[in-house]
């Protein structure tokens, strides 16, 4: 009904005198027609008279009256009103508004869908963990965020590539490498320990498992270890160069090992969450600066050619102006070695030649200085800027009774996100993880996400679900071998549930809306609300007691209510609970 309002309107705002097609434009484009907050605002509202009427500047009020008295003559609708400073209100007829019950019955899991999207081609690049050790819990909120994301995109008729960064080729694997072997000799090493390697006893689990394959041995390993400096950093930057020197053949082998074994655990967490990536990316692939072929090469040698990068202090520099960034970024060192920031550049670069229409980056809230310069590469690489979308990720604080938990991965002593899915299972850490928008600290308690209360939403909204599939069940089960007959709108005359039929017809819209701002809170916020509304409902009402016809009707209304719900939950990657 609101396309066939909206079309009402529009030819309404064309009829306007004096009004051109720019202006008819803009008002277009700002006005809206929704659902209504509340059934007594009617079941539409739409503000295109004030939209209008500021453009205009032409008294909203005046120009409501005469778009009511354009819609009443219709005979379309219940009821027309003018409220407020010049909001038009519209009340369906009984037969149009209970026409989304039918709607959700017939259409099922397909409720909701749109092409919103209009099949661009948009990728999705999140969790990207460098694979040091297996995921923590603060790598799990990105994942959930990036992935239900991905689902709502793609529900709303965008095409998703969904991607994982594997940082492979930088100095956390060397550190990862040198942590591994002084583990595996570390007798020989008189239990030395480097400050900064990671300590975490899956560093342990690698060596054991590298150990049955091949023994690893130096003939002099006290040489690893001598005159090491004092400082931390210059620790481990000289210990991996010593392991590098005494053996590379065994620097490599352990290398590619321990980089195989914590990504296949990354991996199989990520499944376990109900995560999967269509893509690997690894930035090894992206090749050196050694070999004049490779994608790091090539992307420099672009930049020089088009003065986007120049020299100065022996280092190469990219001109980063074009962004509003606050300083140029380095791309190679004064000592010929490649930045962090230059992979980066090679990786977007990447992206770039993919032809993605939107590139949708998912970070953590500590990489928001890295926004401007990576809008400036691509600037640079002679693509808009505007195709790259960040949106920034806040670290969670885990709680467990009472108490939160570390979450340091270079320490060991870390909640992992596995740890979490066996304490409280994947779906409800993903529904919290998804409570709250992304970009705002959230608390998670996990005490909370495993009780049985009302204060626990994830259990209340899968509480709703459950006890409407037991309504169904008693209600077939009561009128086993009994011809019910068909049940269809017509029946729908009674109106103690008409609030539940208002909310669900809200939901097509909170998904687009979620998709256009990406932000999947907002599908919870409205099951939320939509599973209070049934939970009243039911407190109030005992369905099976009530006369055969409206018994019916409650349960066609019902099933609706549980449709909704549905796939609400799976939008979010959460599978919808059949019993409690």
């Amino acid at each position: 009904m609101i396309n066939i309002v909206d079309k009402e309107i529009k030819s309404f705002l064309s009829s306007i005198n004096g009004i051109d097609e720019s202006v008819l434009s803009i008002i277009n484009e700002k006005y809206s027609t929704t659902i209504s907050d509340d059934l007594k605002n009617g079941h539409l509202t739409s503000n295109v008279c004030m939209v209008a009427a500021s453009i205009l500047n032409l008294n909203p009020k005046d120009l409501a009256k005469e778009l009511e008295q354009k819609l009443k003559k219709l005979n379309k609708f219940q009821e027309i009103k003018v409220a407020g400073p010049g909001f038009v209100n519209i009340s369906l007829n009984r037969k149009d508004f209970v026409s989304i019950v039918d709607e959700i019955n017939n259409n099922k899991e397909k409720f909701g869908e749109s092409n919103l999207g209009n099949g661009n081609k948009i990728q999705i690049e999140f969790v990207s963990a460098n694979p040091t050790g297996p995921l923590h819990v603060g790598h799990g909120r990105g994942a959930a965020y990036g992935d239900a994301l991905a689902r709502i995109l793609t529900k709303t008729g965008s095409i998703v590539e969904k991607e994982y960064y594997i940082n492979d080729a930088g100095r956390q694997i060397d550190i990862l490498t040198a942590s591994v072997i002084t583990k595996l000799i570390q007798k020989d090493l008189g239990n030395f320990s480097a400050q900064n390697t990671y300590k975490g006893k899956y560093i342990e689990e690698i060596g054991i498992a590298f150990s049955k394959e091949k023994v690893v041995t130096y003939k002099e390993p006290k040489l690893i270890i001598n005159n090491l400096p004092g400082d931390a950093e210059e620790e481990i930057d000289q210990l991996i160069s010593n392991l590098k020197e005494m053996d590379k053949k065994i620097w490599n082998e352990v290398k590619d090992f321990s980089l195989k074994n914590i990504l296949n655990l990354i991996k199989q967490d990520l499944e376990n969450f109900n995560v999967n990536f269509d893509n690997w990316f690894q930035e090894s692939s992206l090749g050196d600066l050694q070999d004049p072929n490779s994608q790091i090469s090539s992307l420099i040698n672009k930049l020089k050619e088009d003065d986007k990068a120049y020299e100065k202090d022996g280092a190469l520099w990219l001109n980063t102006d074009v962004s509003g960034d606050d300083k140029h970024r380095v791309l190679i060192r004064d000592d010929g070695r490649a930045t962090y920031f230059a992979s980066d550049v090679a990786y977007h670069k990447n992206k770039v030649d993919r032809k993605f229409d939107t590139l949708i980056n998912i970070w953590g809230a500590d990489h928001h200085g890295y926004i401007k310069r990576i809008e400036a590469s691509i600037e640079a690489l002679g693509s808009n800027k505007e195709k790259l979308v960040v949106k920034l990720v806040q670290f969670a604080n885990l709680f467990k009774d009472g108490k939160k938990v570390k979450m340091s991965t270079r320490s060991g002593e870390f909640f992992t996100l596995k740890d979490l899915i066996k304490d409280i299972g994947a779906d409800a850490a993903r529904f919290y993880y998804l409570s709250k928008q992304a970009d705002q600290h959230l608390d998670f308690d996990i005490d909370l996400a495993k009780s049985d209360s009302k204060e626990n939403i994830f259990y209340y909204i899968q509480y709703a679900h459950a006890r409407i599939i037991s309504l169904e069940k008693k209600f077939n089960e009561n009128n086993q071998g009994k011809k019910i007959g068909s049940i269809t709108t017509e029946n729908i005359a009674y109106d103690k549930y008409d609030k539940l039929i208002h909310e669900i017809s809200k939901y097509p819209n909170i998904v687009k809306k979620s998709a256009q701002t990406l932000q999947p809170h907002l599908i919870i916020f409205y099951l939320r609300d939509l599973s209070q509304l049934f939970h009243s409902y039911y407190n109030d009402n005992h369905v099976l007691s009530e006369s055969e016809e409206n018994m019916k009707s409650i349960i066609f209304c019902l099933s609706a209510v549980r449709q909704t719900i549905a796939n609400g939950l799976t939008l979010l990657g959460i599978s919808p609970m059949q019993k409690m």
